[in-house]
Parts: structure tokens; sequence; C-alpha cells
């Protein structure tokens, strides 16, 4: 699984307890996260999809479209993390073009994921 670390040392992290929701699904989002310790678990209908540990980014979908959140996204135990937002990611998405082909990256392993949990390989 691919591993950004562009944000490790950022001064916006932040400290999350076990059981601290992110974000829920249906909710509108503005937001995606980058996780420096811990782990987030993301399900969808109550469902664990993954769990997320340090290097992991998360939400990103909602920097790149309009729809509301796909699943949620909990601590499954004490975590740091960093929230980015749109101007953030645009940004960086400018700036440093190697960060917009590590969402791409991330983004095509999850669909990867996703297609093989309803079609197993044969």
């Amino acid at each position: 699984m691919t591993s950004i670390n562009l944000f490790k040392h950022s001064k916006d992290a932040f400290d999350v307890e076990t059981g601290h929701r992110l974000f829920t699904e249906g909710d509108p989002g503005d937001v995606m996260y980058f996780v420096i310790e811990g782990e987030v678990e993301v399900s969808r209908g109550g469902q664990v999809l993954e769990t997320l540990g340090e290097g992991a980014i998360l939400g990103e979908l909602a920097l790149i479209d309009t729809t509301p959140r796909s699943a949620s996204a909990t601590a499954s135990i004490p975590s740091r993390l960093v929230r980015i937002g749109k101007r953030e990611f645009m940004f960086l998405v400018q700036e440093h073009p190697t960060f917009a082909l590590q969402v791409m990256t991330v983004m095509a392993e999850r669909l990867r994921r996703a297609n093989e949990r309803v079609t197993p390989a044969p």
C-alpha cells in the first residue's frame, strides 16, 4: 500500500482518542486526513472495509468531487492526524506533482481492492 510522508512533521497535527469519528458516511466532505500515528478504520454500512495506519490518507474523494462521504472513518486506537482542506490540497497538487500521483495511486489501489471484494480474481 502506498504511503505518503509529506505531512509527517506538520505543525498542524492533532490527536484523537480511540472511537473518535472523523466523518460519517453520507456527510458532506471538505477535508481529507493524513495518519501520522495510530490507526483509522474505514467502514461502510457498519462493515469495516480497511484499517489505515501511518502514512495513509483518507477522505481524499471529498476534495475531488462534491458527493457525500462514501464511508465513515473512526480512530481505532489513539491517533495523530493532519487535516488537509481543499485550498491546501490544490496548492500541493500544483506545487508537488508527485503528491497528486501518490493520491491517484492510493485511489487506484483502493478501487482494485474494492473490485476484488465484489469479483474475486480467478
